[in-house]
């Protein structure tokens, strides 16, 4: 068997009971279920939700994103080995501890195999919370061309690369493309103002002021769990993405949970303590792979500037990566996820065949 067929790409093509199309993103797949089925599962299987609330199957691939473009690999290989097993182990093991020491749920019902989530529908919040305990990345690109207000937060003039931040930043953003907001340019990911976030927080989806506290009380929650646990293994919590949304509990009450994905390589920067403390950055996080494409290619402002999308997309759609270079973000991304689960990760040779066998045998799912 061959690498490429040990990668799960593509996710949207299972013959899971539906009647609406499947929602296709970057690295998931989300299946709706019919009526009939989230009733009957939450009934079977005694998920805490509303009787009537929706639910979804959640597919994750091995199909690796960066600078807003997927990327494949010689040989057929259209993702990274372990990478879909490695994120949802570690969300998984995040969520649990959540759970454990009291913060908030998530949409996570039910963890049919390693690929698959049961989750109940959440209504988005139009931000990506984003947290930061170092200057680094886009940051400090910014901050480097005299940049000193972040989200209308000013921070200090003397500041290093890589340094730590006198305090934990929130720099949110907008999630999708937000119309008729005062001060808010009409385009996708656009760094928002706590103030923006307060005088408009019908339009980015919160149901009062009030919540806009929350969001950033389950934030610092969420992150200083994280951190602490990452600092018990040597590694560094450097920033993070977190997503919420809200959900009616089985008392038909609104609450702000915790969605998606949290604390994985591929929404944080994880830096190894050993090597930092010796003033080397190592990576144990997806940045190795966004390095790895800007040394790659000759002209890496293609990958930076906005300006060049069309260029990228080409650059994506039409060069290989070399496998060497797959297999190392491979191995960043198995390696953390083993050093923080404790647990070896197995990987599957057909994970679309025991999906299929699993959805259809324990959860009627599939014809």
């Amino acid at each position: 068997m061959s690498l490429a067929d040990k990668v799960l790409a593509v996710n949207n093509d299972l013959p899971i009971r539906t009647d609406q199309p499947v929602h296709s993103g970057k690295v998931r797949s989300v299946y709706w279920l019919r009526a009939a089925d989230s009733q009957r599962l939450i009934k079977e299987k005694g998920y805490p939700v509303a009787e009537d609330t929706p639910l979804a199957i959640m597919v994750i691939s091995d199909r690796i994103s960066a600078f807003e473009c997927i990327w494949h690999g010689e040989g057929g290989m259209n993702g990274v080995p372990g990478k879909g097993a490695a994120l949802n182990a570690i969300s998984n093991h995040w969520f649990q501890l959540f759970r454990e020491q009291g913060l908030a749920d998530s949409h996570i019902l039910d963890i049919p195999h390693p690929f698959v989530w049961i989750v109940q529908k959440a209504r988005p919040v139009m931000i990506e919370a984003i947290c930061r305990q170092y200057i680094t990345g886009s940051m400090w690109r910014a901050y480097a061309k005299g940049e000193r207000e972040f989200c209308g937060i000013q921070i200090a003039d003397d500041l290093q690369k890589d340094q730590k931040l006198p305090e934990l930043l929130i720099t949110p953003s907008t999630k999708g493309i937000m119309q008729g907001i005062p001060g808010i340019p009409e385009v996708d990911d656009v760094n928002v103002t706590r103030s923006d976030l307060v005088n408009n927080f019908e339009a980015f989806r919160f149901n009062c002021k009030e919540d806009v506290d929350q969001y950033e009380k389950l934030l610092k929650e969420g992150f200083e769990l994280i951190s602490q646990a990452l600092a018990e293994l040597d590694q560094i919590f450097v920033d993070t993405k977190f997503e919420f949304g809200y959900v009616t509990d089985s008392q038909g009450q609104e609450k702000l949970i915790y969605m998606d994905e949290v604390g994985t390589p591929d929404s944080s920067r994880i830096w190894d303590g050993p090597s930092y403390r010796e003033g080397k950055v190592i990576e144990n996080s997806k940045e190795v792979f966004r390095q790895e494409l800007l040394n790659h290619f000759p002209d890496p402002d293609i990958l930076l500037n906005k300006d060049r999308m069309d260029e990228r997309y080409a650059l994506a759609r039409d060069n290989a990566l070399p496998e060497a270079l797959l297999m190392k973000v491979s191995e960043t991304y198995v390696g953390i996820a083993e050093k923080i689960t404790g647990e070896k990760l197995t990987l599957s040779d057909n994970p679309k065949a025991e999906i299929i066998e699993i959805l259809r045998n324990d959860y009627g799912l599939i014809d």
